[in-house]
């Protein structure tokens, strides 16, 4: 389970979230222990994230001065951009309409 603080309230992270904060992490190209510590992810979970990742083509590793890099491609950049997008039209959603239609949606995409 992966969870994001905001003030007081706990909110357990969906994975596209999750992957959105791993691109954001590594759009300079960083070693994997700063994605891990700017995502909030354990080493085990970020090896597992970053494994599908580069084999999406979300990320690439490089290896510069002899260190091993991760850095988010241009199909990254279009998942972030996108996933930006949708995130909003649903807030959007969510302010017109009295259920909070945005935590219905995210909590039926995490099952």
């Amino acid at each position: 389970m992966y969870y994001k603080y905001e003030g007081n309230a706990c909110k357990r992270k969906d994975r596209l979230y999750i992957i959105a904060d791993i691109l954001k992490a590594s759009r300079k190209g960083v070693p994997k222990t700063e994605i891990m510590y700017k995502a909030g992810l354990s080493f085990a979970q970020l090896t597992e994230y970053l494994s599908l990742l580069v084999r999406l083509e979300l990320v690439e590793a490089l290896t510069t001065n002899g260190k091993l890099i991760y850095k988010t491609t241009a199909k990254g950049t279009r998942y972030l951009k996108s996933y930006g997008e949708i995130r909003r039209l649903l807030q959007e959603s969510q302010t017109q309409h009295s259920k909070p239609f945005l935590s219905t949606f995210l909590s039926l995409e995490s099952t």
